[in-house]
């Protein structure tokens, strides 16, 4: 029974991995309707999936106390392919199916190859058990998928190479900066000193809530922010 305990949270982590490959396999339909739905909005919501799989296993890990180097570097190459490879697939069959240039789509590789820089930086610093140095790969992953969401709408700007270029490069430098920013990880539940924890949350049902998906891009940069004004 303890050795069923013990791979709990990875069992979750492997779920992580397979909605990210789901999703690499939705993005790569393109603007096809699949169950009444495009494509690329199956991709969102496996990104997402994925997203909620990375939450719940570290939670399963640190409830049941079953921590481990396999559950970690398990973690780290789930997140590679979940919020590396998936929105870089996204983004690449955005630019692609809206006829941006050729050349630029393939700049969408930058986002796993910036993403597995971040893991591997992550894994060997100590100082980022209770906060971050540079994005997290998951928020990279959100930020895409709001990004992508206001191309697919608007279908203006947004996909254009002098705006791409620009937002990919500094998305992919945030991940390996030395920008600080919070967790979402509480120690207690009062609002001293989890202000702006408390303030992330209720902007994540308000942009999306009047935004939609794009939403998810302006809640990231509204991350980054916070982090920028946070001194703890």
């Amino acid at each position: 029974m303890n050795a069923i305990v013990k791979n709990i949270p990875n069992s979750i982590t492997c779920l992580n991995i397979t909605a990210g490959s789901i999703a690499i396999i939705f993005a790569l339909q393109g603007n096809s309707e699949i169950y009444g739905m495009a494509a690329y909005n199956w991709a969102y919501i496996f990104i997402g999936i994925a997203a909620v799989m990375d939450f719940l296993d570290g939670f399963a890990a640190r409830l049941l106390h079953a921590y481990s180097e396999l559950g970690k570097e398990l973690d780290s190459l789930c997140d590679a392919v979940s919020f590396g490879v998936a929105p870089a697939m996204v983004l690449f069959s955005t630019l692609e199916r809206l006829g941006s240039c050729e050349w630029l789509r393939w700049g969408a590789l930058l986002i796993p190859v910036f993403g597995v820089l971040r893991l591997a930086k992550f894994n060997i610093d100590t100082r980022q058990t209770t906060s971050f140095i540079g994005l997290p790969i998951p928020a990279n992953a959100i930020f895409w998928i709001g990004y992508t969401a206001l191309c697919n709408e608007t279908q203006g700007y947004a996909c254009e190479w002098w705006c791409v270029i620009p937002v990919l490069l500094l998305e992919c430098w945030l991940m390996v900066s030395p920008v600080r920013l919070f967790s979402l990880k509480f120690k207690t539940w009062g609002w001293k000193g989890n202000q702006f924890r408390w303030l992330l949350i209720a902007t994540a049902v308000v942009l999306p809530a009047s935004m939609g998906t794009p939403g998810l891009m302006w809640l990231i940069i509204a991350y980054i922010l916070y982090g920028a004004i946070n001194r703890e």
